[in-house]
């Protein structure tokens, strides 16, 4: 439920798939956060304006181009200062939801964080990627993959201390086993934890494999099989809403919003232009 106090809007909600995340929107012209703490992590990411963020005895400005990161019960204020506009995104996670992270990257001891802002663009717009899919109906197997994929990240680029990350081996024959798995069962629900324990490896370590063998992620290959199936359809004279659903996704607007991006057409214009050539 969004928020307005003072020329200040925000947005705040938990998770409904897992526990111990929650999430906000915000966007203020005036906030003043008087020295507090979490009991989880804090992700925060800057998309316009800014703020000064206080933490460690360091005082530091919180920007677009900057990642804001808190360790959990690490006291830290904000204040507008000379910025007049401050919208951010931002991550909560409590120890249920850092547990599953903690088993998606294969580990025991997470990392913790020796500063608290982080100059990284690939990161950022990761972490902007994650917020806007759980902020919206997005495919379980992508929100999963950016959560893993994001949060692996972070903890192997920045983190000290914790457990070790393995990166997944180079094995040709783990990927054409789930690809082929992904081939048999393209429209069923699939999640990664299923797919990487079929082939003995942590989720994390599986979207590495993929991203390292094929190029592409593994939400990536299946929605491309997907993609085929369904065109595959309309050729048939399948309705689209139909064709959706038998090629595994969630509604018309799902697959008309990938096709789109894809294919830089939308079904209806596919359909169109078989139409025009059978006629």
């Amino acid at each position: 439920m969004a928020r307005t106090y003072e020329r200040n809007t925000t947005r705040y909600w938990f998770d409904n798939d897992l526990p111990g995340l929650s999430l906000m929107c915000a966007d203020f012209t005036r906030q003043d956060y008087p020295p507090h703490l979490h009991d989880g992590f804090v992700i925060a990411i800057t998309e316009a304006g800014g703020s000064i963020i206080k933490s460690r005895g360091v005082v530091d400005e919180a920007r677009p181009s900057s990642l804001l990161v808190f360790n959990p019960d690490e006291p830290h204020a904000g204040t507008m200062g000379r910025s007049q506009h401050w919208r951010y995104r931002s991550l909560y996670l409590s120890d249920d939801a850092i547990k599953v992270v903690a088993q998606g990257l294969g580990i025991d001891d997470i990392p913790r964080f020796n500063r608290n802002i982080f100059l990284d663009p690939d990161l950022i717009q990761s972490f902007l990627s994650l917020h806007y899919c759980l902020d919206g109906n997005t495919n379980g197997l992508r929100r999963q993959e950016l959560l893993i994929g994001t949060f692996g990240s972070l903890f192997r680029r920045h983190g000290h201390g914790g457990s070790v990350i393995d990166r997944a081996p180079r094995d040709r024959m783990l990927i054409r086993q789930v690809m082929q798995r992904m081939t048999d069962q393209f429209a069923d629900d699939l999640s990664l934890e299923e797919l990487s324990r079929s082939v003995g490896l942590t989720p994390f370590q599986l979207i590495g494999l993929f991203k390292r063998g094929i190029g592409l992620t593994p939400h990536a290959y299946l929605m491309q099989i997907r993609l085929e199936h369904a065109r595959d359809y309309l050729r048939r004279g399948i309705p689209i809403a139909q064709a959706a659903v038998m090629a595994g996704f969630y509604d018309q607007s799902a697959f008309t919003t990938y096709f789109r991006r894809c294919h830089g057409i939308t079904p209806k214009q596919f359909v169109k232009a078989i139409r025009q050539v059978e006629s």
